[in-house]
């Protein structure tokens, strides 16, 4: 039997997660497969190097699926990463999900990356070993004479995973009916301009700002204005896709028709001499806008992932085409059918070198804020007032009204922790905050120069390169005040500090 490298992605300090990850470990271990699990690692750069080293090293990735895991971070960020690693070795990575007395919805993207793939479901002790069998056939390729229980890939859910499915707090977008939604400028402006026709919408925010949300509210805010909507996640997409310049323009197109209930039919409209752009516009123009009188929302989620890509200026110069052709008499009555909303995290000048033909610099341009004082202090409210105002304002003080860091620590509270353990442990890789801040710490190091100027702006020195300053306010972690680059808020400012 040939022993294989697997990476154990689990809650940690969290039951049942915890216990059956270490009695699967060893098992397997037993069985001579070299197994990774962190329990043994160091705070530090030790730590987070020997994480992506283990994830990007592995023949197999197990994940232990429940509540507290779909909710971690971390977890996300290994799966990702082992995405990623599969897509750059053709395959060679492997994902073996497991539901472990878990049989809700996932998250998104969580839900696009693993709804696909066979499940294993663990409902209690006496499946352990069963499932312990089936794994490990899973690795070494062996057939069982009776398959552990099983969720298949369709059996069990309701269709494909929607991206304004409601999601549990504190990640994910917030559904439109969440009663714990704090509505902002934004939220005004963006329902505001959907009111209008042939309009360019750009909704931009670091991570965990509430893009997905505000995204959400204001497709539903076009729908209830007759308006037809296509939303399309570059993440959905596949590796592959987006490394085909070909592949990715016909995909792009087929997903426009499918969201409209439309036959894609795209290859009567793919012209060989034509180039792609030119091939996708005119099947914009001729299947989805001419032959319909109603409003057509195309909006963008993760255009950022695109941004790496060989055909970036190809993809982002027809979308501004699309925006410039409506003041062409001769094609306005059909493209101001048209609204563009485009979602970004990143600076797109850092990689759209040409700002005539960006999307990005045009029409609207909403940037998401932190929540204010008072959203803050609504907030609490809204969970049933778990902090006297002393400690509504420390929490403020701590995370500068960052979205997601706020609302987790409200959910942590209402979850039975006591303001006093809440700060106690905000900086600890266990703490409340700890999958968020290791998610960052781990990306970081694959960026070195990146660790390096926030290390610098951490210890009181700003960042004296503006391309690294931009990039950092761009990943959240840092903001501009007083003309200098100072850290996001209070809290990443004293854990990056001791671990950089």
């Amino acid at each position: 039997m040939a022993s294989a490298k697997i990476f154990i992605s689990y809650k940690r300090n969290v039951e049942p997660d915890h216990s059956l990850a270490g009695r699967v470990c060893d098992a397997l271990r037993q069985q001579g497969h070299d197994v990774f699990i962190d329990r043994t690692l160091t705070v530090g750069q030790v730590w987070a190097a020997e994480i992506e080293k283990n994830v990007r090293g592995c023949d197999f990735l197990i994940v232990f699926l429940t509540a507290a895991s779909s909710e971690s971070t971390m977890v996300k960020g290994e799966v990702e990463m082992a995405r990623d690693q599969a897509a750059k070795n053709a395959g060679t990575t492997r994902i073996l999900p497991v539901r472990v007395a878990y049989a809700g919805p996932l998250p998104y993207p969580l839900n696009a990356w693993l709804d696909p793939l066979q499940y294993a479901l663990w409902q209690g002790e006496a499946d352990t070993a069963q499932l312990i069998e089936e794994l490990s056939a899973a690795v070494t390729g062996t057939s069982l004479a009776q398959p552990a229980i099983q969720l298949g890939p369709a059996s069990q859910r309701n269709g494909a995973p929607l991206y304004s499915a409601p999601l549990p707090p504190p990640g994910g977008a917030l559904d439109v009916d969440d009663p714990w939604y704090i509505q902002r400028d934004s939220d005004l402006a963006a329902s505001k301009l959907t009111s209008q026709q042939g309009i360019t919408l750009v909704i931009k925010g670091s991570r965990q700002m509430g893009k997905s949300s505000l995204l959400v509210r204001t497709l539903q805010s076009a729908i209830d204005r007759g308006k037809r909507c296509a939303f399309i996640d570059f993440q959905m997409l596949g590796q592959e896709t987006l490394r085909n310049s070909s592949a990715f323009f016909r995909r792009f197109a087929e997903s426009v028709a499918d969201q409209l209930d439309l036959e894609r039919d795209v290859a009567r409209f793919w012209d060989a001499g034509l180039s792609d752009s030119q091939n996708c516009t005119r099947y914009v123009e001729k299947q989805i806008l001419q032959p319909f009188d109603s409003p057509f929302v195309l909006a963008i989620d993760e255009a950022d992932i695109l941004f790496q890509s060989e055909f970036l200026n190809d993809f982002f110069g027809m979308l501004r085409s699309w925006h410039n052709v409506r003041a062409n008499p001769l094609k306005k009555k059909t493209w101001k059918k048209l609204d563009l909303v485009l979602v970004t995290s990143t600076e797109p000048y850092l990689f759209i070198d040409r700002d005539h033909e960006s999307p990005f610099n045009v029409g609207e341009v909403l940037a998401l804020s932190d929540f204010t004082p008072t959203q803050v202090a609504k907030l609490n409210t809204l969970h049933g007032a778990p902090l006297f105002q002393p400690d509504v304002d420390r929490l403020y003080n701590l995370v500068n009204g960052q979205p997601y860091l706020t609302r987790k620590a409200f959910y942590v509270v209402k979850s039975g922790l006591t303001p006093k353990q809440l700060f106690d442990s905000a900086c600890e890789d266990g703490g409340p905050f700890g999958d968020h801040l290791r998610y960052y710490f781990l990306r970081l190091l694959s960026h070195p120069e990146l660790a390096a100027a926030l290390k610098q702006v951490v210890l009181g020195g700003g960042c004296p390169d503006p391309r690294l300053a931009e990039r950092l306010k761009g990943a959240g972690l840092a903001k501009s005040e007083s003309g200098k680059i100072v850290p996001r808020c209070s809290l990443y400012a004293q854990y990056f500090c001791e671990r950089l």
